[in-house]
């Protein structure tokens, strides 16, 4: 298996520290809002590394944070009279909800900034004590001249960084040793969330939180760090700075980065009004379409968000449960016999196509070309399986379809949810064919109800019902 390794700038063969097991951490949201489109690309794409490192029989530690103290957050409880922590409490439930509609699966960890604040004093003390970092009126910077290989990700050089004007410095420039140091614990401000450290009662910089909880949960070396390519620089370069000044190893072996999501060929913003939360999305379309949208270009490619396109992708996803829901009907009345010549050369095809998938996930998770060979793999079911194909056929057929589509996160064979007031509707409508003595519309409902696996009880106090 290769990846892109944005650190070495090529493909690379997968070799991971521990034998079978794979350790990752993915940079997660700030949470002060809903969560855009944009943060639901990394999110899908590197659950979908995960889930086919997991086909490959890897155990796959997966970390991914929220960071839950940011001025934005801050600026957003400001703004509600509320506390920072009603407004991260808030906004990571929803988050999650989000996450769910979309099948990314839950981390194995997700770590939350304000929760590890010992662990960040902890190791900005480490770094002041090797010399990396320095103290101002309670403010702390990292020395980024200190570290020889400062922009080794990024792949620039200190001094066209320096040259490259204000917008590349942070902020109080006046107090530093040099205008690219950046913070690792700030000072209060009134009215801003706290914690007590050497230094001051304030709190952390955004680098130094995702070192530590990486740090914490997977080991001072990890397999793979992933995130946006907007991540780059300067956040991840100054992870690595930290974590390797601090640990004196190397970081992480591989770094992944999925780049930009556009708005019908626009860089997404507020101020050009083409920007979309992903539960915007959820109310226009079903969250799989969204992630069969993401996985239908490669990771480092650019992608273009349009309606045209996602109505492709509904499309798309359409004829695969199509493909499905024909195979289940199959099923049910296939015969049980040995297969034909015929049938044990579409027997093989199958197995084809999935070697083809895992060929194409093997090239840097190519998911554009990975749907490819599922729908090839859907194109030769249609033509190749009918009423008179052996059951094992029409088995083999549905189960590589639905596990192909499983790594994708793309669910191809939906169960029809029951919901609780679809059926008091039907228990009410029974009531009253009864009570207009409309016996064959009782018992039809009471049949469908059944069949639906709800079991009525006449009671003392009406009917009621369980699920059998």
């Amino acid at each position: 298996m290769k990846l892109f390794n944005t650190l070495t700038m090529k493909k690379e063969e997968f070799v991971p520290i521990e034998p079978g097991k794979v350790s990752m951490y993915v940079c997660g949201p700030t949470v002060y809002n809903f969560i855009h489109i944009g943060n639901a690309r990394p999110m899908i794409v590197f659950d979908t590394a995960r889930r086919y490192f997991e086909r490959k029989g890897y155990e796959v530690n997966y970390v991914s944070n929220f960071t839950d103290v940011d001025d934005k957050i801050i600026a957003k409880a400001n703004e509600e009279g509320v506390s920072s922590e009603e407004i991260a409490e808030r906004y990571i439930k929803e988050c999650k909800q989000d996450m769910s509609g979309m099948n990314v699966r839950e981390a194995t960890t997700h770590p939350r900034a304000t929760q590890e604040i010992d662990g960040m004093i902890e190791m900005i003390s480490d770094l002041m004590e090797k010399g990396f970092a320095y103290e101002v009126d309670g403010t702390v910077y990292f020395r980024t001249r200190k570290d020889p290989n400062y922009g080794k990700l990024s792949h620039k050089n200190l001094d066209d960084l320096r040259s490259g004007g204000r917008s590349l410095l942070v902020t109080g420039e006046d107090q530093k040793e040099d205008p690219l140091d950046f913070v690792l614990w700030k000072p209060k401000k009134e009215g801003e969330p706290s914690w007590p450290s050497p230094w001051s009662d304030g709190r952390p910089g955004w680098h130094i939180e995702c070192s530590v909880m990486s740090r914490k949960y997977l080991g001072n070396t990890i397999d793979i760090h992933a995130g946006g390519e907007d991540l780059i620089f300067p956040h991840h370069e100054n992870e690595i700075a930290q974590s390797e000044c601090c640990n004196g190893v190397p970081f992480a072996h591989y770094w992944l980065h999925n780049a930009f999501l556009n708005i019908d060929n626009q860089k997404m913003s507020k101020s050009l009004g083409n920007f979309f939360t992903v539960r915007e999305i959820s109310e226009k379309y079903d969250l799989q379409v969204l992630r069969f949208f993401m996985l239908s270009a490669h990771y480092r490619s650019p992608l273009n968000f349009s309606a045209d396109l996602m109505e492709s992708a509904a499309n798309a996803l359409e004829r695969i449960r199509n493909a499905v829901d024909n195979l289940e009907f199959l099923k049910k009345n296939a015969a049980e016999r040995e297969l034909t010549a015929q049938e044990q050369e579409l027997a093989k095809q199958i197995e084809e196509f999935e070697a083809k998938f895992d060929e194409t996930m093997d090239d840097d998770l190519n998911t554009a070309d990975a749907i490819s060979a599922v729908f090839e793999l859907v194109r030769a079911v249609n033509t190749g399986i009918g009423a008179d194909s052996a059951a094992q056929l029409v088995e083999k057929a549905e189960n590589s379809i639905i596990a192909l589509c499983d790594v994708l996160g793309i669910k191809a064979k939906v169960e029809q949810e029951v919901l609780d007031s679809d059926i008091e509707a039907l228990i009410e409508e029974r009531q009253a064919a009864r009570k207009a003595k409309n016996f064959a519309r009782a018992d039809e409902i009471r049949d469908q109800l059944q069949s639906m696996g709800i079991v009525l009880l006449d009671t003392r106090e009406g009917v009621k019902w369980k699920k059998a």
